[in-house]
């Protein structure tokens, strides 16, 4: 699985670090989503899972 994340659909909310630190950041400048750790295993798929769910402007997606 991989995590794509669409800085253009980005507002910048940080559910998706909230959600997942290890997964997720955001950008100093803009506050967009820096994804961290884009191909997830182990706990972590359950988790990107979760924050590709709670984003607000539905900037993340996952790929199989």
């Amino acid at each position: 699985m991989k995590i794509i994340a669409d800085t253009g659909k980005c507002v910048g909310a940080g559910q998706c670090v909230l959600t997942e630190p290890a997964l997720f950041d955001q950008s100093e400048e803009d506050g967009t989503v820096i994804v961290l750790n884009a191909e997830p295993d182990g706990d972590l798929v359950e988790k990107a899972r979760e924050a590709v769910h709670v984003c607000p402007s539905q900037a993340l997606s996952l790929e199989d």
